[in-house]
């Protein structure tokens, strides 16, 4: 749950991150970010800013800017009936990006999930996405990526996005925010 103010102040920083880019956006665009606070009320640690340019029944691109040191929690894209799940590709818009899932564990990664949250980031081989570098995460796997210490803006590029549908491995994620007036 967040504040009026706390997801206004998270829309402000995302149309900064994002202008960083270079590339343009119409106001009705930079007018939909979401902003994902996982129902953790960590918005500054576990979190995101979220504009979905296109998400049809095949494809979908989205451009999340991370705040430093912002976290998006591990979660995967799972199978829903006869739908396989989402594939997804992470790119690198500008900023750095650490990004987690299988492999071997890496020693001394850079990413620092919340202490109090530790526990629930099961993955740790460390793939480090600078402009334009990428990784891809076939649908069910496990995943997580958090941003350098000037934040970052990455594109996603996927098979059809149902995230309110993702299985996060912290018990407490609820995907949908809550936005209270005070």
């Amino acid at each position: 749950m967040i504040t009026r103010l706390e997801y206004e102040q998270a829309r402000t920083r995302a149309v900064e991150l994002l202008s960083r880019t270079g590339l343009v956006f119409r106001p009705e665009e930079l007018a939909s970010i979401e902003v994902a606070d996982f129902g953790l009320g960590e918005l500054a640690s576990s979190g995101g800013q979220i504009i979905t340019l296109v998400n049809t029944d095949k494809i979908a691109v989205k451009l999340l800017a991370l705040t430093p040191g912002q976290t998006l929690p591990e979660h995967v894209h799972p199978r829903l009936g006869a739908y396989e799940g989402k594939e997804e590709t992470l790119r690198c818009a500008w900023g750095e990006l650490y990004v987690y899932g299988p492999g071997e564990p890496t020693p001394n990664p850079k990413g620092r999930p919340p202490a109090h949250r530790r526990h629930t980031y099961t993955v740790w081989h460390e793939t480090i996405l600078c402009l334009g570098d990428q990784v891809t995460f076939p649908p069910e796997t496990p995943h997580w990526f958090q941003a350098g210490p000037a934040g970052a803006v990455v594109w996603s590029f996927s098979t059809k996005a149902m995230d309110v549908q993702d299985i996060f491995t912290d018990q407490q994620i609820a995907r949908r925010t809550v936005i209270v007036d005070v």
